[in-house]
């Protein structure tokens, strides 16, 4: 009689146990390790943090609900996009964005800025992208949501083909213009080059003091050189030795991951059928692009 309630007592003491095993999410088979995945993921969940950015993220449905794509430049950044002489604002950028809102079925609206103040005026709302020739850098790609790079670029130096100065050396105690609030203002003044800086609005006011003699020497990109030597006809001579070489990204908010994810998507599509050359080479006379 005492042995069988001893054996009663044990059974009820491992009911809840088996209980327990028999409730497993395994099937059964009493193995309960929680697994966490390298993003943080506990179980095959996501994390919330993600879940929720990703969820929050508007940025394409807005433009898609809105029918407007506002792109950022500066309106005088040729060859890439600049008003022309019937006061349109035209370009090898606003070419590619034009085809780019085409194929999304919105309107691209093309809003001039204070290149100063650009990154401002995105945060801000005002625009959705600054796609115009904008150089990559760190500081950039901190604050900002880059593309992938579609064009190379070099900083490069412009002198009067009647100056005196041949090389980077002849720069020495020289005045040299460059466009405020651009990286080749950046990569100038971390040079360490014995120079005095001009720094103005814009490239066509840094070539317009160059003409008057003003400066000795402008310091900028050479898409915009090669393109204002090859049509403008002036006597400019770019020096055979420049300081950086420079990619060119599209910049979007930080957040705005569905907007730059889908515009990147739609570029990638436009070079595979043939449109991204077709564009270039109307610019360049090649396609001189690195988009893949």
């Amino acid at each position: 009689m005492k042995k069988n309630f001893i054996k009663a007592l044990a059974a009820l003491a491992l009911a809840p146990a088996m209980l327990l095993a028999g409730c497993s999410s395994d099937g059964g088979n009493g193995d309960t390790t929680t697994e966490t995945s390298a993003d943080g993921a506990v179980d095959g969940v996501a994390d919330d943090s993600s879940a929720d950015a990703a969820s929050d993220d508007k940025s394409l449905q807005n433009v898609l609900d809105s029918g407007k794509f506002v792109l950022g430049l500066d309106a005088t950044f040729k060859p890439m996009g600049f008003t022309d002489e019937q006061d349109n604002i035209v370009g090898f950028d606003i070419d590619l964005a034009e085809e780019v809102c085409s194929r999304l079925g919105v309107e691209l609206v093309k809003q001039p800025v204070d290149w100063d103040t650009k990154e401002q005026d995105l945060n801000a709302g005002k625009i959705d992208c600054i796609w115009n020739g904008l150089s990559i850098n760190d500081e950039r790609q901190e604050i900002m949501n880059l593309s992938d790079p579609y064009m190379k670029n070099d900083m490069i130096f412009v002198v009067k083909t009647d100056s005196e100065i041949a090389t980077q050396a002849d720069l020495d105690g020289k005045a040299v213009a460059v466009q405020s609030g651009s990286t080749a203002q950046t990569i100038l003044n971390e040079s360490g080059l014995n120079i005095t800086a001009t720094e103005l609005a814009t490239n066509v006011e840094c070539l317009q003091q160059l003409d008057l003699d003003l400066v000795d020497a402008v310091f900028l990109d050479s898409v915009v050189a090669n393109y204002e030597i090859s049509t403008s006809g002036k006597d400019y001579t770019v020096l055979p030795d420049g300081l950086s070489p420079e990619e060119y990204a599209i910049g979007f908010r930080k957040g705005d991951q569905a907007l730059r994810d889908e515009v990147q998507r739609i570029l990638s599509e436009m070079k595979a059928d043939g449109k991204v050359e077709e564009i270039s080479t109307k610019w360049f006379g090649s396609d001189i692009t690195t988009i893949k």
